[in-house]
């Protein structure tokens, strides 16, 4: 297979879909196939005098087949009816929005997006939106740092009110450590590559793949690697002025030097993620690690299957990172924009977020944290995932990721960097040769 063929755009794995699409309580399937609760219309009912129209994709667990939340809405304010316009693909969601807000006319009332999307938003598309920053309830204390800043524009316009959020910890197989002579205990775990990436590739995976059991490797995958180390600095792809320096950041060099190191040491599958092969290796136990935001833990509940039940843990990650997360918004263009800007900002508000989290059940972490109070959240354990105490980890992580920057193309970048790294995975190019690949894969498809 040719650098090109392989440098092909894949599917995009939205941070949305990967945990939700693979979640057994709601039985979905396909990588870009939502569990969607219907399409125009769910979660709506009559009566209301002010029709507000939700755009979304994938399980944002507001309709009566999630927390419920839409009907709560309507029941406490009888002049509003709600009509969700679901689609289950997001990057047909995200293609027919763009084609309405440049018509001026067509978009929804309230418009959801992921946060690969969101630098777009708060730079080319900035003028099409309005600020949140004043409506009554929200306020900046309420959301995790990073949150907040990714959804704002430069001048400090809020085009985006945080809803779900993906920090970042280490799921790890124990009976793969155990058989490596690793410990199993979650603190133990965590110590073992405190604050490093570096040691967590070259001390602890090292440490593994001398005595891993035969065929198996220390991480799924050297993309989510990448992405992660990539996520941890303060600086990734693009800069405070909106230049992009994915090309020049040591950072991300960085990051791409030390995946290529766990390639070569074979501590990676040479997996792709979301894939059938990796649903297999969870089910197989075939490697022992993998990066695990918070809705990670459904497709592995999904794919690990019964018979894994207590097998998989979870750990404190190197250093804190974020993978994922969406936004709601509120287009310029609506009928409604104060009805509309009242419900996002109520969508959002902490007690709604933590209702999300409990009943959908898939991983839907609040971004606003005071819902890490609500014992709902704090509270929260994985019974599959030997009874991780899954609210601590994760809200503890959630308000350490760095603040980094984000560009219009963020997502796009992302992409073309997760394929480079196959290169290297399963072509078996050198770290330069595959960076050569990428950066001018990148340049291609980030050129108007």
């Amino acid at each position: 297979m040719s650098p090109r063929t392989h440098l092909q755009r894949r599917p995009r794995r939205p941070s949305r879909a990967a945990g939700r699409l693979a979640a057994a309580a709601l039985a979905c399937a396909g990588l870009l196939a939502g569990c969607s609760g219907g399409g125009p219309g769910a979660g709506s009912a009559a009566g209301g005098t002010v029709t507000l129209k939700v755009g979304d994709f994938g399980t944002f667990g507001y309709n009566d087949e999630g927390a419920g939340l839409f009907r709560t809405y309507m029941r406490l304010h009888p002049d509003i009816t709600i009509v969700e316009d679901n689609n289950s693909n997001e990057q047909n969601y995200w293609n027919a929005t763009q084609t309405h807000l440049a018509a001026g006319s067509g978009a929804d009332d309230i418009q959801a997006f992921d946060v690969t999307r969101m630098g777009r938003v708060t730079t080319a598309l900035a003028d099409k939106f309005v600020d949140l920053a004043h409506v009554p309830g929200v306020s900046q204390a309420d959301w995790a740092p990073v949150k907040w800043a990714q959804g704002r524009t430069r001048s400090g316009a809020v085009l985006g009110l945080g809803t779900d959020l993906g920090p970042e910890a280490v799921c790890y197989n124990t009976k793969l450590f155990a058989a490596a002579g690793l410990p199993t205990e979650p603190a133990a775990v965590g110590r073992l590559w405190a604050g490093s990436w570096d040691t967590f590739v070259n001390a602890v995976g090292t440490r593994y793949q001398a005595r891993a059991p035969e065929g198996t490797h220390f991480l799924d995958s050297g993309e989510g690697l990448f992405n992660s180390v990539v996520g941890s600095g303060a600086v990734q792809y693009y800069d405070a002025r909106g230049r992009p320096v994915y090309a020049t950041n040591p950072s991300v060099r960085a990051a791409w030097d030390l995946a290529g190191q766990a390639v070569a040491a074979g501590e990676t599958g040479g997996i792709v993620q979301f894939s059938t092969q990796w649903a297999s290796g969870f089910a197989n136990n075939s490697f022992a690690t993998t990066i695990c935001p918070a809705w990670q833990m459904a497709n592995i509940v999904n794919d690990a299957g019964p018979q894994n039940k207590g097998v998989w843990n979870i750990a404190t990650a190197p250093q804190p990172s974020n993978w994922g997360g969406s936004y709601l918004t509120v287009p310029k263009q609506g009928k409604h924009i104060a009805q509309a800007a009242a419900l996002a900002q109520w969508l959002t508000a902490a007690p709604q977020e933590a209702e999300v989290f409990a009943a959908v059940n898939v991983g839907n972490f609040p971004s606003n944290v005071r819902a890490y109070r609500d014992p709902r959240v704090f509270r929260a354990r994985n019974s599959f995932l030997s009874d991780a105490p899954i609210g601590q980890i994760f809200s503890a992580a959630a308000t350490r990721i760095p603040t980094a920057p984000i560009g219009p193309y963020d997502g796009v970048i992302r992409n073309d960097m997760g394929n480079g790294v196959l290169l290297m995975e399963q072509e078996h190019k050198s770290p330069d040769e595959a960076w050569k690949a990428t950066m001018s894969q990148i340049k291609t498809d980030i050129t108007p």
